[in-house]
């Protein structure tokens, strides 16, 4: 089975292989179907902006598709940065300058409790499916670990003493939101292939 996958995130694209490997689909990227426009991300929720994603490879390529949005949302503020993670320091998509921003939104808190949370939208043979993944955990005072991407190193997952940039590739694709949520992917697609 083939299924695009609407990303040209090369961190997101290598995870998502390495997890869907042993269901034996093979995952393409927008470069690979030569997808060059800018997809728009302007739902205010993870499933709107997963669903406009696979809508628009759907519509304008005719392919099967998934797509997904996660979004880290830290308790003490309201759920933020949300759906505005990966623009929340500006629409640069600026991963060091959006942590330096929410570890100084956290300054002096102590509730620092997060979650991230993953949505995928699949559409398959004229069909709609949606899969989520969260891992819950807290943030860190200070950036920590050198692996991973985004906010993972000042993410810390329940259950661990080190952030998710410490724990390294394998670690974080048994655990974490993303792989929670393609690994259900994978199951469904296992089940009807």
């Amino acid at each position: 089975m083939k299924l695009v996958f609407a990303t040209n995130n090369q961190h997101k694209l290598d995870e998502v292989r390495q997890i869907t490997a042993p269901y034996g689909i093979e995952i393409v990227s927008l470069a690979d179907i030569h997808c060059e426009e800018e997809i728009p991300e302007t739902a205010e929720t993870l499933e709107g902006n997963a669903w406009q994603k696979a809508h628009f490879v759907r519509e304008n390529y005719g392919m099967d598709c998934f797509a997904d949005d996660t979004g880290l949302e830290v308790e003490a503020l309201d759920n933020a940065p949300g759906v505005y993670s990966a623009r929340y320091a500006g629409p640069g998509h600026d991963s060091e300058a959006n942590m330096q921003k929410l570890l100084g939104e956290l300054a002096g808190k102590e509730n620092r409790k997060a979650r991230f949370r993953t949505v995928i939208a699949l559409t398959l043979g004229g069909e709609e499916h949606t899969f989520e993944g969260i891992v819950t955990g807290r943030i860190t005072t200070e950036k920590r670990g050198e692996k991973g991407f985004g906010y993972d190193p000042i993410f810390i997952p329940d259950g661990y003493d080190k952030t998710f940039a410490e724990l390294g590739d394998e670690t974080k694709n048994q655990i974490s939101h993303r792989a929670r949520a393609v690994s259900k992917l994978g199951e469904f697609l296992a089940h009807i292939s």
